[in-house]
């Protein structure tokens, strides 16, 4: 699968593509973090490598899990990250339920035979309905890609490797709001959490078990 210097190597028949919270909020022009003035161009050009990844997981039949992060409307689910954290999301509706600014770009739809797993914390973890997922698939390898790199990858990484799934980061397919986050996430995850991998790396391993 991946190149022999990995410390980890993907299990045939057992990897998932985990697509975290690609979401309008995130990777539109119009969503909600440009709304509140964030610069999104990082966010954003993780869309293209994003939808490589996913071209190429069903090319090969693999499992692929899009995650969206949102809360209800009266954001009563929360928590600290709305009440102290963030409190501006509230105003403008930011990924509340039912709402256009949690759905997946366009670019990255999900196909209905895929499964989205919804959140209201930054990791995808933290939603019971993932993990039984993965066990029902028998998937003991998750490749992940999408925003952002310091928030909700990372936490979502870190938990998938401290329940035992190797765990392989897409470098060149997640983006941060700020360079030094992205570059400074990437490293901590490369050191005890993830191997990191490139786009082209992982979608040639799929296309050799083909």
């Amino acid at each position: 699968m991946v190149e022999a210097n990995r410390r980890m190597t993907p299990t045939p028949g057992r990897t998932a593509l985990a697509i975290i919270d690609m979401q309008n909020a995130f990777c539109h022009d119009d969503g909600s973090m440009a709304k509140l003035g964030l610069d999104i161009t990082m966010l954003k050009a993780a869309i293209d490598p994003c939808r490589r990844l996913l071209i190429a997981a069903r090319r090969a039949e693999l499992p692929v899990i899009h995650t969206r992060i949102l809360y209800r409307t009266d954001y009563a689910d929360g928590g600290l990250s709305i009440s102290h954290m963030m409190p501006e999301m509230v105003a403008i509706k930011s990924l509340a339920a039912k709402t256009w600014d949690i759905e997946i770009v366009d670019e990255l739809k999900p196909a209905d035979t895929e499964t989205v797993i919804d959140k209201n914390r930054f990791s995808a973890f933290y939603a019971p309905d993932l993990e039984s997922t993965l066990k029902k698939r028998s998937i003991d390898s998750l490749v992940v890609c999408g925003v952002t790199t310091n928030c909700c990858v990372e936490s979502t990484v870190r938990d998938a490797f401290q329940r035992n799934y190797k765990t392989f980061v897409v470098k060149d397919a997640v983006g941060e709001l700020e360079a030094f986050r992205h570059e400074a996430s990437l490293k901590t995850m490369a050191f005890l959490f993830a191997d990191l991998v490139s786009v082209d790396e992982m979608t040639a391993s799929w296309n050799k078990c083909e």
